[in-house]
């Protein structure tokens, strides 16, 4: 795979990758998490579970962070200790995923509120998420561990 001009790398344990929040962009931005991984030894399940969480997260972004401009996101990655985390970044409009009430999966599908189910499986498949809006950024912190 080509180097990615945006990809700063900060050593083996920690990298990170700007690219335009677009959907376009989403499978740049699952390449170089997997690329991370894989380095990592991460086991199968939890990569494909890590795929989900990266999808729901920065199609979020590119879909609403900006609604009058096109706009940037941050994907930070670091392993240490074999937990993985991931930060998610954007200058966009602030919103924090978390304040949204999970929703009731044991109502049928059209009895449930719109809504809330995306941040619901990001947090079914990490170990804690974190949200914060600092210094005009909305920060999403998920962590996983990677066995």
């Amino acid at each position: 795979m080509e180097k990615n001009p945006n990809d700063r790398g900060l050593g083996p344990d920690e990298k990170t990758l700007d690219v335009p929040a677009a959907d376009e962009k989403l499978n740049d931005v699952i390449a170089f998490m997997n690329a991370f991984l894989e380095a990592h030894d991460c086991p199968m399940k939890v990569q494909m579970q890590l795929e989900l969480v990266v999808e729901e997260v920065f199609v979020n972004i590119a879909h609403y962070a900006y609604p009058d401009s096109a706009g940037m996101a941050r994907l930070q990655l670091s392993a240490r200790d074999g937990v993985l985390t991931l930060v998610f970044s954007d200058n966009g409009v602030p919103y924090d995923p978390l304040q949204k009430e999970d929703p009731d999966v044991t109502l049928p599908a059209d009895e449930r509120q719109i809504g809330g189910l995306g941040i619901f499986l990001v947090k079914k498949n990490t170990d804690s998420v974190g949200y914060r809006y600092e210094n005009g950024q909305n920060v999403l912190t998920l962590t996983k561990k990677l066995r």
